[in-house]
């Protein structure tokens, strides 16, 4: 049984080079993770200009030019982007356009994303008071499901006080902490009393270009990150939260890249080591790591064949088949080998991205990787990464 899963695991690692196939079986698994996955989903409403795009870019930290391509059509008046990639998703955004114009019906909309959003996040620039159609299709949606949160983001701060920089500290934070613009705080009062009833909470915010000389470029951002944490499901929080605290470390364009990527899988990998039916991630675990390995390749501009593949796992001393074969008998213990694999698949997943990084990073400076660091490296992430898939959420 175990010899014949192993087979199993060795050709759909073999199939998964050839881009041009797909492995019996693999992607349908994949997308049944990726549905079982905690990938946060946030709505986003809001007439254009408002922010939207650079909302996404603050929260994820990719370019607002890859963001544009990235996103995908859904309906005649919406569309989505999941980031980094389809393939592993660690956070999705559903975009709604149109509201602009008169007429927009939302039921389109509700019907491909109420299911979907834990969060809905509605823009609108502060001194932009006409939002009548924006009220219109949001009260159709609040009314199909009023327990989902909303957050509304009242952008562009800076047009309410020009030629001048924000009040610090961020004043919005904290009810009476801090006094505010007398002229910022009508207008967020004249945008409570037109939304009454179809919003949890107001989030001030104005994040602008460097060049636009600002003291504070990401002003509010901080905030509107914590708000998006409390306002998730438990279950979703520690992707968005993960999401801040890995890819700060991240350094040159390459890994700022690979990061999410990384972590895509590595989410994907975590769901597919949670589940409790032994042997089953001993296809899954090794596919997905394999095509996130490759995905990397093609980042740092490097070709990556099967046996490469294999000699450089070697060199790490990594043991992936067994290592999985060993969770798998963990999976046996009620009660717990499910949280073991779930965090063992995740970390590992994670530590062999970062190490293969590393190796990339070598080559490209010219040097002939040392085996014995790239083990101690892998081992340092693995470390690391364990101690933070065991944090309380």
């Amino acid at each position: 049984m175990v010899g014949g899963r192993l087979r199993q695991a060795w050709d759909l690692m073999k199939a998964v080079w050839h881009t041009d196939s797909n492995p019996a079986g693999l992607d349908k698994a994949l997308n049944d993770l990726r549905t079982q996955s905690p990938t946060p989903v946030f709505w986003l409403f809001g007439k254009t200009q408002t922010g939207k795009t650079t909302i996404i870019h603050h929260l994820t930290g990719a370019e607002e030019a890859a963001i544009g391509n990235g996103f995908r059509p859904c309906t005649k008046t919406s569309r989505e982007y999941p980031f980094p990639t389809p393939d592993a998703p660690l956070l999705k955004f559903l975009d709604t356009r149109g509201l602009d114009e008169p007429g927009y019906d939302p039921d389109a909309d509700i019907a491909a994303f109420d299911s979907q959003a834990h969060v809905m996040i509605v823009t609108a620039k502060i001194r932009d008071l006409a939002q009548g159609n924006v009220r219109e299709g949001l009260k159709k949606i609040r009314a199909v499901n009023s327990r989902r949160p909303v957050i509304l983001v009242l952008t562009c701060l800076h047009e309410v006080y020009p030629q001048q920089q924000h009040p610090q500290p961020y004043p919005f934070a904290e009810v009476g902490a801090h006094a505010i613009n007398p002229d910022v705080q009508r207008l967020i009062e004249e945008h409570a009393k037109a939304f009454d009833g179809m919003f949890d909470v107001i989030v001030p915010i104005d994040i602008t270009k460097p060049e636009e000389g600002f003291d504070a470029p990401t002003y509010g951002g901080d905030h509107l990150k914590q708000t998006l944490l409390k306002y998730l499901p438990q279950a979703y929080r520690q992707s968005l939260a993960r999401t801040d605290h890995l890819t700060e470390k991240l350094k040159d364009l390459h890994q700022e890249h690979a990061g999410p990527i990384i972590l895509g899988y590595t989410s994907l990998a975590g769901t597919a080591g949670a589940l409790p039916i032994p042997l089953v991630d001993l296809v899954l675990l090794p596919a997905i790591q394999t095509r996130m390995v490759y995905h990397l390749a093609r980042i740092y501009g490097q070709e990556l064949t099967a046996v490469r593949f294999l000699e450089l796992a070697g060199s790490l001393g990594l043991g992936i088949l067994a290592r999985t074969a060993v969770r798998q008998v963990a999976k046996l213990i009620p009660g717990v080998g499910s949280a073991a694999g779930a965090t063992l698949a995740a970390a590992s997943t994670f530590a062999l991205g970062k190490a293969f990084c590393l190796y990339y990073e070598e080559v490209h400076e010219g040097h002939v990787p040392d085996a014995a660091k790239l083990k101690s490296y892998y081992h340092e992430q693995l470390t690391e990464a364990h101690r933070q898939w065991n944090r309380p959420g």
